[in-house]
């Protein structure tokens, strides 16, 4: 289902000082934490965007690369982009497909989930790990919506973002890899044209203007303003 509903502005802030999180750790009860401490409210129709990596660290994704052998396909693509074999084994052992966006990389994956991402969205952990996308995104974002709305009673959307890179460009942005409680797409129309937009990539992407400065531990930002159309189709449902 899509929508055509108009937003005229919109704001964002995050939800700050957020503490380091450690493997394991509960997300919803550090992200609730963070909203008692500091007094932040969330109202109705808040979209809540979380940064993937600390879904993972949550979700005990991490990868100790001292397990991971690799293959002479590993090797051999190492040798070409200056990757770690390692590293270049985890992004063939999660995804389906490759290619080279230049003759020296970066590698440009299909995820099993089914995303298209640089290095399939595979994270370097300092020299000796590596962290993975979380199991299943859109599920991670239902989980959080729920807590959220049970701690703050406001009927909120969540997103879960992840910054990707392009192959025709340098430089990275960011985009939807999980939803809930908002639907993926939205239609505009004007002067009798129609364009279908994916509306949780203009939300993460949004957010990440936040989320994407270095050092600022700031995870997770609320996106505040946005009209859309409730839904739990999630970003696996847009997936071609």
């Amino acid at each position: 289902m899509m929508t055509t509903a108009s937003t005229s502005g919109f704001s964002a802030f995050a939800l700050e000082p957020f503490p380091e999180l450690r493997l394991g750790d509960d997300l919803a009860a550090t992200i609730t934490g963070v909203i008692t401490r500091t007094g932040a409210q969330l109202r109705d129709g808040d979209i809540v965007v979380v940064a993937s990596k600390v879904v993972s660290i949550a979700e005990r994704r991490y990868v100790d690369l001292a397990g991971v052998t690799p293959s002479s396909k590993a090797i051999e693509l190492s040798a070409r982009t200056g990757k770690p074999a390692e590293i270049v084994q985890l992004i063939l052992d999660n995804s389906t497909e490759h290619f080279l966006a230049t003759e020296r990389g970066p590698i440009i994956a299909r995820h099993t989930l089914g995303y298209q991402l640089t290095s399939a969205g595979i994270d370097r952990a300092g020299t000796n790990g590596a962290w993975l996308l979380p199991a299943d995104p859109d599920a991670s974002a239902r989980a959080l919506r729920h807590a959220l709305i049970a701690f703050t009673h406001a009927d909120v959307a969540v997103v879960i973002a992840d910054s990707d890179g392009r192959a025709d460009r340098r430089g990275a942005t960011v985009i939807s890899i999980g939803a809930a409680g908002i639907t993926p797409l939205r239609a505009t129309e004007h002067d009798g044209k129609r364009q279908e937009e994916t509306l949780t990539d203009l939300i993460a992407a949004a957010a990440g203007i936040i989320l994407g400065q270095r050092g600022r531990g700031a995870p997770v930002v609320v996106v505040r303003g946005i009209a859309y159309t409730p839904s739990n189709d999630g970003v696996a449902s847009i997936l071609q």
